[in-house]
């Protein structure tokens, strides 16, 4: 079972960049699309960005401009780089297959404060 691990989360003022970084215990990236996910307490998680298995970049007019998401296939880990970052960007960030459909790890937490 592919196991993946979010990482990079942290505290990042509003206009500030963070880099968040998912590594796949196994080969998944060249097999399915992958995709970034958020969720904040109380809502539906919702999907971010994806980084296709053909090499394509696909936004959420949310983060369009700001956001680039990308792979390392040396190192199995697929990335997300966050610029520009506002408020509403707080939340728990996830990786997962597009559809998802392995288990969710356990995300990593982008706090926006200033």
């Amino acid at each position: 079972q592919v196991q993946l691990v979010e990482s990079g989360g942290g505290l990042v003022q509003p206009g500030g960049s963070l880099r968040l970084s998912c590594a796949a215990s196994g080969t998944i990236f060249g097999i399915y699309n992958m995709g970034w996910y958020r969720q904040v307490p109380g809502k539906e998680r919702e999907w971010v960005a994806s980084f296709t298995k053909n090499g394509h970049t696909i936004y959420a007019d949310s983060v369009k401009g700001r956001f680039t998401v990308s792979k390392d296939n040396a190192k199995n880990t697929v990335h997300l780089e966050m610029n520009s970052v506002k408020i509403e960007d707080a939340a728990v960030y996830y990786c997962n297959t597009l559809p998802a459909s392995r288990p969710w790890g356990q995300g990593t937490q982008v706090t926006v404060s200033s």
